[in-house]
């Protein structure tokens, strides 16, 4: 017989009643996360360089759900604008540290300028907001739960995105370094690498990948499916699952880690 001490836990149902921000939760795979943690009782904040998205995405997902405007390469706009959440919201217990951006050239033909965004944002904006996190959840003596999105590109480096998968690379790092250092607290840290995920930024890295290529945006579309086992592009709920399971109670012996969602693209 089963010792009730070592009921599995229902996926989600512990995160009913917490608060989670959500770096660049307007669109893509953070909307997307947003939208499956609320679904599982959990308040949003979605915070977002682009305000009036952010202001739409949290009113679709109802009432008692919040928007900040966020600049996460900047550490006043980071350390104001969670300590607002704070105070108008009285906490919050998880972090999706999503926010992200991309841009595509060759190795050699790239600029300091596109260097810079790509670390700004998707290294120095995780940096910036785990920080944050972490000095909050310690202050109050909060166990609490950071998510990161990385990417498929921070475990193989990606040709024409040299910087990107640098700047993925160092999420990976990060995250490993900062568990260690955190989890005496309770505090986890997991990061998440989507593979090739169907979004608005996505659409503008097959057009730039297409030019550089010399080929049509719909080739590279059939490339990416045709890396993936599943057969088909991923879809930014495929990324949200993935992260109200690390969120939640049933991974609560997970920390430090870097878990694929490629549809196989990547095994290792």
């Amino acid at each position: 017989m089963a010792d009730a001490s070592q009921k599995v836990p229902t996926l989600g149902a512990d995160l009913k009643g917490q608060t989670a921000i959500v770096t660049g939760g307007a669109t893509g795979i953070g909307k997307a996360i947003a939208t499956a943690l609320a679904a599982h009782g959990v308040r949003i904040v979605i915070a977002d360089l682009d305000q009036a998205a952010a202001r739409k995405a949290a009113a679709d997902l109802g009432s008692g759900n919040a928007a900040f405007g966020i600049d996460v390469s900047q550490r006043a706009s980071v350390e104001k604008t969670f300590a607002e959440i704070e105070q108008a919201l009285g906490g919050y217990e998880i972090l999706i540290a999503n926010a992200g951006v991309s841009t595509m050239n060759r190795a050699v033909d790239l600029t300091d300028e596109e260097w810079d965004f790509n670390f700004a944002v998707n290294i120095k904006g995780i940096f910036l907001t785990n920080q944050a996190a972490v000095r909050y959840f310690e202050r109050t003596k909060k166990k609490g739960v950071i998510v990161n999105t990385a990417s498929l590109a921070g475990k193989v480096g990606a040709p024409l995105l040299a910087h990107y998968s640098a700047s993925k690379f160092a999420v990976l790092g990060w995250t490993q370094a900062l568990a260690r250092e955190v989890a005496a607290q309770g505090i986890r840290v997991n990061a998440v690498c989507p593979g090739f995920v169907k979004t608005s930024m996505q659409e503008r890295e097959v057009a730039w990948e297409a030019r550089l290529r010399g080929l049509t945006p719909e080739q590279v579309i059939r490339d990416y499916v045709n890396q993936t086992p599943l057969g088909r592009l991923e879809k930014p709920e495929d990324v949200a699952g993935l992260a109200v399971f690390l969120c939640s109670d049933a991974a609560r012996f997970m920390t430090g880690q870097g878990i694929n969602v490629t549809g196989g693209v990547y095994m290792g």
